[in-house]
Protein backbone atom coordinates (compact mmCIF):
# COMPACT_ATOMS: atom_id res chain seq x y z
CA UNK A 1 0.00 0.00 0.00
CA UNK A 2 0.75 3.38 -0.59
CA UNK A 3 1.42 5.60 2.48
CA UNK A 4 -1.41 7.46 2.14
CA UNK A 5 -4.08 4.44 1.57
CA UNK A 6 -5.90 2.93 4.24
CA UNK A 7 -7.39 -0.50 4.98
CA UNK A 8 -10.77 0.71 6.06
CA UNK A 9 -11.92 2.77 3.19
CA UNK A 10 -15.55 1.36 3.39
CA UNK A 11 -16.19 3.00 7.40
CA UNK A 12 -14.93 6.62 6.50
CA UNK A 13 -17.26 9.54 5.35
CA UNK A 14 -16.36 11.80 2.14
CA UNK A 15 -15.42 14.08 1.88
CA UNK A 16 -13.11 14.14 5.40
CA UNK A 17 -9.60 14.96 6.38
CA UNK A 18 -7.00 12.25 7.43
CA UNK A 19 -4.14 13.07 9.61
CA UNK A 20 -1.03 10.71 9.68
CA UNK A 21 -0.44 10.13 12.76
CA UNK A 22 3.43 8.75 12.15
CA UNK A 23 4.10 11.80 9.74
CA UNK A 24 2.88 14.25 12.84
CA UNK A 25 5.72 12.48 15.04
CA UNK A 26 8.01 13.21 12.01
CA UNK A 27 7.39 16.43 11.50
CA UNK A 28 7.11 17.57 15.64
CA UNK A 29 10.13 15.36 16.12
CA UNK A 30 12.02 17.29 12.95
CA UNK A 31 10.73 20.71 14.03
CA UNK A 32 12.38 20.28 17.58
CA UNK A 33 15.95 19.26 15.85
CA UNK A 34 16.06 22.39 14.08
CA UNK A 35 16.24 24.43 17.04
CA UNK A 36 18.98 22.11 18.76
CA UNK A 37 16.31 20.32 20.83
CA UNK A 38 15.41 23.00 22.71
CA UNK A 39 11.59 23.90 23.20
CA UNK A 40 11.83 27.37 24.48
CA UNK A 41 12.58 28.48 20.92
CA UNK A 42 9.63 27.56 19.88
CA UNK A 43 5.96 29.38 19.78
CA UNK A 44 3.96 27.52 17.30
CA UNK A 45 1.23 28.99 15.46
CA UNK A 46 -1.88 26.97 16.99
CA UNK A 47 -4.12 28.33 13.45
CA UNK A 48 -3.05 25.70 11.59
CA UNK A 49 -3.98 22.22 13.59
CA UNK A 50 -6.59 23.64 15.64
CA UNK A 51 -7.17 20.75 17.69
CA UNK A 52 -6.53 19.92 21.56
CA UNK A 53 -5.06 16.54 20.91
CA UNK A 54 -2.67 17.87 18.60
CA UNK A 55 -1.52 20.63 20.77
CA UNK A 56 -1.09 18.01 23.63
CA UNK A 57 1.02 15.95 21.52
CA UNK A 58 3.47 18.87 21.66
CA UNK A 59 3.24 19.64 24.84
CA UNK A 60 4.26 16.10 24.99
CA UNK A 61 7.66 16.66 23.69
CA UNK A 62 8.21 19.91 25.39
CA UNK A 63 6.90 22.48 23.26
CA UNK A 64 4.77 24.59 25.87
CA UNK A 65 4.47 28.13 24.08
CA UNK A 66 2.29 29.04 21.29
CA UNK A 67 0.71 31.57 18.95
CA UNK A 68 -2.84 32.35 18.72
CA UNK A 69 -4.88 33.84 16.15
CA UNK A 70 -8.33 33.99 17.62
CA UNK A 71 -9.72 34.04 21.35
CA UNK A 72 -10.85 30.38 20.89
CA UNK A 73 -7.67 29.00 19.58
CA UNK A 74 -5.49 30.66 22.82
CA UNK A 75 -8.54 29.30 25.04
CA UNK A 76 -8.01 25.39 23.93
CA UNK A 77 -3.93 25.82 23.98
CA UNK A 78 -4.32 26.70 27.68
CA UNK A 79 -7.51 23.88 27.83
CA UNK A 80 -4.37 21.48 26.71
CA UNK A 81 -1.73 22.60 29.03
CA UNK A 82 0.23 25.85 27.36
CA UNK A 83 2.52 27.61 30.33
CA UNK A 84 2.44 30.48 27.49
CA UNK A 85 -0.06 32.02 24.91
CA UNK A 86 0.38 34.66 22.58
CA UNK A 87 -2.64 36.14 20.74
CA UNK A 88 -0.94 37.59 17.49
CA UNK A 89 -3.79 40.03 16.53
CA UNK A 90 -4.09 43.45 18.42
CA UNK A 91 -7.53 43.25 20.30
CA UNK A 92 -10.19 45.49 19.56
CA UNK A 93 -13.78 46.50 20.77
CA UNK A 94 -15.36 43.14 22.93
CA UNK A 95 -11.74 41.38 22.62
CA UNK A 96 -10.21 43.52 25.26
CA UNK A 97 -13.02 42.08 27.53
CA UNK A 98 -13.00 38.89 26.10
CA UNK A 99 -8.99 38.38 26.66
CA UNK A 100 -9.43 39.72 30.26
CA UNK A 101 -11.94 36.97 31.31
CA UNK A 102 -9.50 34.61 29.82
CA UNK A 103 -6.87 35.32 31.77
CA UNK A 104 -8.69 35.10 34.97
CA UNK A 105 -10.12 31.61 33.65
CA UNK A 106 -7.01 29.84 33.25
CA UNK A 107 -4.41 31.22 35.73
CA UNK A 108 -2.14 28.29 35.01
CA UNK A 109 -1.26 30.26 31.70
CA UNK A 110 0.35 33.10 30.71
CA UNK A 111 -1.44 35.10 27.97
CA UNK A 112 0.04 38.35 25.87
CA UNK A 113 -1.35 40.32 23.26
CA UNK A 114 0.09 42.26 20.49
CA UNK A 115 0.17 46.35 20.76
CA UNK A 116 1.34 48.77 17.92
CA UNK A 117 0.17 52.10 18.50
CA UNK A 118 -0.22 54.42 21.54
CA UNK A 119 -3.77 54.33 21.42
CA UNK A 120 -3.86 51.02 21.98
CA UNK A 121 -1.41 50.36 24.49
CA UNK A 122 -3.22 53.17 26.30
CA UNK A 123 -6.78 51.60 26.11
CA UNK A 124 -5.71 48.24 27.09
CA UNK A 125 -3.78 49.71 30.29
CA UNK A 126 -7.09 51.90 31.06
CA UNK A 127 -8.72 48.10 31.22
CA UNK A 128 -6.05 46.31 32.88
CA UNK A 129 -6.47 48.12 35.83
CA UNK A 130 -3.80 46.17 38.15
CA UNK A 131 -4.09 43.56 36.43
CA UNK A 132 -0.13 43.70 35.03
CA UNK A 133 -0.85 41.95 31.64
CA UNK A 134 2.41 41.18 29.23
CA UNK A 135 2.44 42.60 25.54
CA UNK A 136 4.77 42.19 22.47
CA UNK A 137 4.99 45.41 20.39
CA UNK A 138 4.07 44.38 16.52
CA UNK A 139 6.77 45.17 14.22
CA UNK A 140 5.81 45.88 10.61
CA UNK A 141 8.92 44.51 8.73
CA UNK A 142 7.81 45.00 5.07
CA UNK A 143 4.70 43.15 4.84
CA UNK A 144 2.64 46.35 5.49
CA UNK A 145 -0.46 43.76 6.99
CA UNK A 146 -0.36 44.71 10.42
CA UNK A 147 2.59 46.34 13.15
CA UNK A 148 4.67 49.88 13.82
CA UNK A 149 7.01 50.78 11.14
CA UNK A 150 10.73 50.48 13.00
CA UNK A 151 11.16 53.98 12.97
CA UNK A 152 8.83 55.07 15.10
CA UNK A 153 10.06 53.00 17.82
CA UNK A 154 11.23 55.97 19.35
CA UNK A 155 11.91 56.70 22.93
CA UNK A 156 8.43 58.62 22.63
CA UNK A 157 7.02 55.31 22.61
CA UNK A 158 9.45 53.37 24.53
CA UNK A 159 8.57 56.42 27.49
CA UNK A 160 4.78 55.62 26.82
CA UNK A 161 5.35 51.79 27.20
CA UNK A 162 7.28 52.22 30.46
CA UNK A 163 4.24 54.91 31.83
CA UNK A 164 1.52 52.05 31.43
CA UNK A 165 1.60 50.62 34.67
CA UNK A 166 -0.25 47.83 34.18
CA UNK A 167 1.37 46.36 31.57
CA UNK A 168 4.33 45.04 30.91
CA UNK A 169 6.33 44.91 28.11
CA UNK A 170 7.82 41.81 27.05
CA UNK A 171 9.50 41.90 23.70
CA UNK A 172 9.18 42.45 20.00
CA UNK A 173 6.83 40.46 17.48
CA UNK A 174 7.74 40.18 13.76
CA UNK A 175 6.32 38.58 11.07
CA UNK A 176 7.56 38.65 7.83
CA UNK A 177 5.83 36.58 6.02
CA UNK A 178 6.01 38.26 2.17
CA UNK A 179 8.94 36.28 1.97
CA UNK A 180 8.14 33.46 -0.39
CA UNK A 181 11.09 33.02 -3.17
CA UNK A 182 11.56 29.19 -3.68
CA UNK A 183 15.50 30.13 -3.53
CA UNK A 184 16.41 29.39 -0.29
CA UNK A 185 19.80 31.68 -0.40
CA UNK A 186 17.63 34.62 -1.82
CA UNK A 187 14.51 34.60 0.91
CA UNK A 188 17.43 34.50 3.54
CA UNK A 189 19.35 37.67 1.66
CA UNK A 190 16.29 39.47 1.71
CA UNK A 191 15.06 38.49 5.03
CA UNK A 192 18.69 39.46 6.71
CA UNK A 193 18.02 42.86 4.94
CA UNK A 194 14.59 43.29 6.02
CA UNK A 195 16.08 42.96 9.59
CA UNK A 196 19.10 45.28 9.70
CA UNK A 197 16.92 48.30 11.39
CA UNK A 198 15.19 45.70 13.62
CA UNK A 199 18.53 44.82 14.72
CA UNK A 200 19.89 48.41 15.49
CA UNK A 201 16.36 49.10 17.52
CA UNK A 202 17.15 45.90 19.81
CA UNK A 203 20.34 46.62 20.70
CA UNK A 204 19.12 50.02 22.22
CA UNK A 205 15.95 48.09 23.58
CA UNK A 206 17.92 45.26 24.91
CA UNK A 207 19.58 48.13 27.11
CA UNK A 208 16.28 49.09 28.83
CA UNK A 209 14.88 45.76 28.93
CA UNK A 210 17.65 43.05 29.23
CA UNK A 211 14.63 40.65 29.93
CA UNK A 212 12.55 40.89 26.77
CA UNK A 213 13.01 38.69 23.58
CA UNK A 214 11.71 38.34 19.92
CA UNK A 215 9.01 36.08 18.18
CA UNK A 216 10.21 36.14 14.44
CA UNK A 217 8.36 34.85 11.41
CA UNK A 218 6.57 31.74 10.90
CA UNK A 219 7.07 28.73 8.32
CA UNK A 220 8.41 30.50 5.38
CA UNK A 221 11.49 32.37 7.21
CA UNK A 222 11.54 29.66 10.04
CA UNK A 223 14.63 28.47 7.79
CA UNK A 224 16.44 31.70 8.11
CA UNK A 225 15.32 32.89 12.26
CA UNK A 226 16.39 29.68 13.83
CA UNK A 227 20.18 30.14 12.92
CA UNK A 228 19.34 33.22 15.62
CA UNK A 229 19.80 31.88 18.74
CA UNK A 230 18.28 34.81 19.92
CA UNK A 231 14.69 34.26 18.49
CA UNK A 232 11.98 32.98 19.04
CA UNK A 233 10.54 30.79 16.20
CA UNK A 234 6.90 30.85 15.55
CA UNK A 235 5.88 28.14 12.30
CA UNK A 236 2.77 26.85 12.16
CA UNK A 237 1.99 24.96 9.23
CA UNK A 238 5.09 22.90 9.27
CA UNK A 239 3.19 20.50 11.78
CA UNK A 240 1.34 19.50 9.24
CA UNK A 241 2.16 20.41 5.96
CA UNK A 242 0.86 21.27 2.40
CA UNK A 243 1.50 21.47 -1.05
CA UNK A 244 2.18 25.13 -1.38
CA UNK A 245 4.90 24.93 0.81
CA UNK A 246 6.13 22.02 -0.36
CA UNK A 247 6.62 23.45 -3.46
CA UNK A 248 8.58 26.44 -2.36
CA UNK A 249 10.47 25.85 0.62
CA UNK A 250 12.87 22.65 -0.49
CA UNK A 251 15.22 23.67 2.56
CA UNK A 252 12.45 22.10 4.79
CA UNK A 253 12.40 18.75 5.23
CA UNK A 254 8.27 17.99 6.48
CA UNK A 255 6.26 15.72 5.36
CA UNK A 256 2.45 16.20 4.39
CA UNK A 257 0.96 15.04 7.59
CA UNK A 258 -2.89 15.69 6.56
CA UNK A 259 -4.75 14.78 3.52
CA UNK A 260 -8.38 15.21 1.91
CA UNK A 261 -9.98 12.36 1.50
CA UNK A 262 -12.84 12.39 -1.24
CA UNK A 263 -14.78 10.24 -3.31
CA UNK A 264 -15.69 10.31 -7.05
CA UNK A 265 -19.89 10.87 -7.52
CA UNK A 266 -20.39 10.98 -10.95
CA UNK A 267 -19.36 10.85 -14.86
CA UNK A 268 -21.52 13.04 -16.22
CA UNK A 269 -19.98 13.52 -19.36
CA UNK A 270 -16.94 11.83 -21.34
CA UNK A 271 -13.50 12.61 -20.05
CA UNK A 272 -15.45 14.29 -16.82
CA UNK A 273 -15.89 13.39 -13.26
CA UNK A 274 -16.69 15.39 -9.98
CA UNK A 275 -15.85 15.04 -6.55
CA UNK A 276 -17.80 15.46 -3.07
CA UNK A 277 -15.02 18.17 -2.77
CA UNK A 278 -16.18 21.37 -3.39
CA UNK A 279 -15.74 25.11 -1.67
CA UNK A 280 -16.44 23.57 1.62
CA UNK A 281 -14.11 21.07 1.94
CA UNK A 282 -10.95 22.47 0.96
CA UNK A 283 -9.41 26.18 0.62
CA UNK A 284 -10.40 27.84 -2.15
CA UNK A 285 -8.59 31.29 -1.51
CA UNK A 286 -6.16 29.78 -4.30
CA UNK A 287 -6.77 29.61 -8.49
CA UNK A 288 -7.96 26.22 -8.95
CA UNK A 289 -4.82 24.75 -10.08
CA UNK A 290 -3.80 25.24 -6.56
CA UNK A 291 -5.75 23.87 -4.25
CA UNK A 292 -5.02 20.18 -4.11
CA UNK A 293 -2.69 17.91 -5.20
CA UNK A 294 -4.03 14.38 -5.88
CA UNK A 295 -1.45 11.47 -4.95
CA UNK A 296 -4.02 8.62 -6.78
CA UNK A 297 -5.04 10.41 -10.07
CA UNK A 298 -2.60 11.51 -12.75
CA UNK A 299 -3.21 13.95 -15.78
CA UNK A 300 -5.81 15.84 -14.37
CA UNK A 301 -7.32 19.67 -14.86
CA UNK A 302 -9.23 20.94 -11.77
CA UNK A 303 -11.78 22.75 -13.86
CA UNK A 304 -14.71 24.19 -11.75
CA UNK A 305 -16.01 24.02 -8.16
CA UNK A 306 -18.80 24.79 -6.25
CA UNK A 307 -20.38 24.60 -2.94
CA UNK A 308 -20.20 20.79 -2.32
CA UNK A 309 -18.71 19.48 -5.81
CA UNK A 310 -15.59 19.52 -7.14
CA UNK A 311 -15.30 18.88 -11.35
CA UNK A 312 -11.71 17.70 -13.26
CA UNK A 313 -10.88 16.47 -16.80
CA UNK A 314 -9.02 13.15 -16.70
CA UNK A 315 -7.28 11.12 -19.16
CA UNK A 316 -8.45 7.59 -17.21
CA UNK A 317 -11.77 8.54 -17.25
CA UNK A 318 -13.13 4.70 -18.38
CA UNK A 319 -10.83 2.90 -15.61
CA UNK A 320 -12.33 5.37 -13.08
CA UNK A 321 -15.99 4.25 -11.55
CA UNK A 322 -18.38 6.18 -9.68
CA UNK A 323 -17.25 5.62 -5.76
CA UNK A 324 -13.58 5.42 -5.80
CA UNK A 325 -11.87 7.37 -3.40
CA UNK A 326 -9.38 9.85 -4.28
CA UNK A 327 -6.42 11.14 -1.56
CA UNK A 328 -5.01 15.24 -2.27
CA UNK A 329 -3.07 16.81 -0.36
CA UNK A 330 -4.22 20.55 -0.09
CA UNK A 331 -2.13 23.51 -1.02
CA UNK A 332 -3.02 25.59 1.74
CA UNK A 333 -3.66 23.48 4.92
CA UNK A 334 -4.70 26.06 7.79
CA UNK A 335 -7.86 27.27 6.12
CA UNK A 336 -8.87 23.83 4.97
CA UNK A 337 -8.60 22.38 8.69
CA UNK A 338 -10.88 25.23 9.52
CA UNK A 339 -13.53 23.71 7.06
CA UNK A 340 -13.84 20.35 9.61
CA UNK A 341 -14.83 19.40 12.62
CA UNK A 342 -12.36 16.53 12.87
CA UNK A 343 -9.19 14.91 11.74
CA UNK A 344 -9.69 11.04 10.89
CA UNK A 345 -6.43 9.77 12.66
CA UNK A 346 -4.47 7.08 10.33
CA UNK A 347 -2.25 4.55 12.14
CA UNK A 348 -0.85 1.36 10.20
CA UNK A 349 -3.20 2.03 7.48
CA UNK A 350 -6.53 2.24 9.67
CA UNK A 351 -8.25 4.76 11.02
CA UNK A 352 -9.24 3.87 14.73
CA UNK A 353 -9.91 6.97 16.45
CA UNK A 354 -10.86 11.16 15.56
CA UNK A 355 -9.60 14.03 16.86
CA UNK A 356 -12.09 17.04 17.30
CA UNK A 357 -10.70 20.75 15.85
CA UNK A 358 -12.35 22.74 18.37
CA UNK A 359 -11.16 26.16 17.71
CA UNK A 360 -12.26 26.12 14.44
CA UNK A 361 -15.24 27.70 16.35
CA UNK A 362 -15.21 31.75 17.18
CA UNK A 363 -15.98 30.90 20.77
CA UNK A 364 -15.53 28.08 23.37
CA UNK A 365 -16.15 29.87 26.78
CA UNK A 366 -14.49 33.29 26.31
Amino acid sequence: MEWYEIANESAIDSPSLLLYKDRLDFNLNTLLEMVGMDPSRLMPHVKTNKSGKVISEMIAKGITRFKAATIAEAELAAQSGAKEVLISHQLVGPKIDRFLALRKGYTNTHFFTLIDNVQSLQELNAKAANRLLGFYLDVNNGMHRSGIVPELINDELLHEIKESKNLYFRGLHVYDGQHRNADFEDRKSNILEGWRAIKEIWKQIKNDYPKVEIIAGGTPSFSTHLLEKDRVCSPGTCVFWDAGYEKILSEQPFKAAVVVFTRIISKPTKGIITVDMGHKAVASENSIDKRIQFLNLMDYEFISQSEEHGVLKVENWDSLQVGDVLYGIPYHICPTVNLYEELHVVELHNVNTTWNIEARKRRITY
